[in-house]
């Protein structure tokens, strides 16, 4: 290993990510997680194909899908009340078909756990929370809680919406409240019936609100988020909990398959949805933001943590590439990504009015479309995004 010494910010998914594919090219990097433990909060996740290339070619993936469950059916659209399918899709055979690659359903720890292999433990500091980041006589510095402080050659930050980097790039605006609070949780797959234990990604739609679920953990658990008007609600933190009989209250009158699932559910977490503006730049010199740092978005499209890692994979290839002119690497990293995620940003979050729509013309209107198109094929920006190819195509830096 050699090259500039890049410290990453934050032990989730797109820090350890980037140092995952940082390793694979022959760079090191230090990453500095905060917990005194690496390991994921929430439950589970869309592994989509623009991913599951990225996992492959990282030498993972085996060890995510041993544990993981691939998808026969996707966006399997449901009428709220009696069950109507609206639309779904095959995902057995056309997805690699289209892709090269399949969809699987994962729990978030078990995705962790498989990009964490593929780090050195040696390279991964715990305990270590940046309170302060500052640029000083031309170089970032990083202040850590226990009084050590650093000047790495390079610094990205993967450390979440609240990024210590993240609050010196941008002016303290305020997130703007959605309305929409989000319900999880995880459901012991023998406590409920064959349908909801399919190889598919249901979604059921309705006024005001939506739900989602799928299997996870080779199958042993049933996996479940929702959406619904969040009244005064607006705690955002995936730690903050709910009871199932609230749970439940959010979906009264719905198909009695869907309130079977919620009351077998272990106690949810329930979070607000808070809104942010697509940032317009996300580097500080030779610092850059990463993952929901950069990009936080609505989790209606379920490419969340895909972007992290399409943003690690992108910014480890221009490193190897680059080493010696990282403010050079830092602007092409922004020119490639942020356009993507600003798209994937703005898609997630008008999705919620569309699943949204209360009985009517316009839901009628909803429903009759989806027939007219193929959302396999549409969002073939999505899926067939290759990053590191995208990161080694030819493009100008002002």
């Amino acid at each position: 290993m050699s090259g500039p010494q890049i410290a990453i910010l934050g032990g989730g998914i797109g820090g350890l990510a980037t140092a995952a594919f940082l390793h694979k090219a022959g760079v090191s990097a230090t990453v500095y997680e905060q917990a005194p433990a690496l390991q994921e909060v929430g439950a589970g996740l869309v592994v989509a194909p623009n991913i599951v290339r990225l996992l492959r070619r990282l030498g993972v993936l085996d060890e995510l899908t041993h544990r993981a469950v691939r998808l026969d059916a996707g966006w399997e659209f449901r009428r709220w009340q009696d069950g109507q399918v609206l639309s779904v899709e095959d995902l057995r055979d056309r997805c690699a078909e289209l892709y090269g690659e399949h969809t699987y359903t994962a729990h978030r720890a078990h995705l962790l756990d498989a990009v964490k292999s593929a780090v050195p433990q040696s390279g991964v500091l715990l305990g270590k929370r940046c309170v302060r980041y500052r640029q000083h006589d031309g170089r970032a510095e990083l202040t850590f809680e226990d009084g050590e402080v650093v000047r790495p050659d390079f610094v990205i930050a993967a450390d979440g919406i609240h990024s210590v980097v993240r609050r010196a790039l941008v002016d303290a605006i305020p997130p703007s409240f959605s309305g929409i609070s989000a319900y999880r949780a995880l459901v012991d797959a023998e406590k409920v019936s064959d349908f909801a234990r399919r190889p598919a990604q249901t979604l059921w739609i309705g006024p005001g609100r939506h739900l989602v679920h799928y299997p996870i953990s080779s199958g042993k658990l049933v996996n479940l988020v929702a959406f619904a008007p969040a009244g005064d609600y607006s705690v955002e933190s995936w730690n903050a909990m709910a009871t199932v009989e609230e749970f439940l209250g959010e979906f009264d009158g719905w198909d009695s398959r869907l309130l079977d699932l919620i009351r077998a559910a272990n106690t949810p977490g329930r979070w607000a949805l808070l809104d942010r503006e697509p940032l317009e730049t996300w580097t500080d010199g030779t610092s850059v933001l990463l993952g929901d740092a950069a990009h936080p978005m609505f989790p209606f499209f379920g490419q969340g943590a895909a972007q992290a890692i399409e943003d690690a994979a992108v910014l480890a290839t221009l490193i190897s590439d680059e080493p010696q002119d990282l403010e050079v690497v830092a602007l092409r990293y922004e020119r490639i990504r942020l356009p993507r995620t600003t798209r994937l940003q703005r898609v997630s979050h008008g999705r919620s009015s569309i699943n949204h729509l209360a009985d009517g013309p316009e839901q009628v209107a909803r429903d009759r479309s989806f027939n007219l198109i193929d959302p396999l094929v549409e969002n073939a920006w999505i899926y067939g995004y290759d990053a590191e190819a995208d990161a080694r195509r030819p493009r100008v830096v002002e």
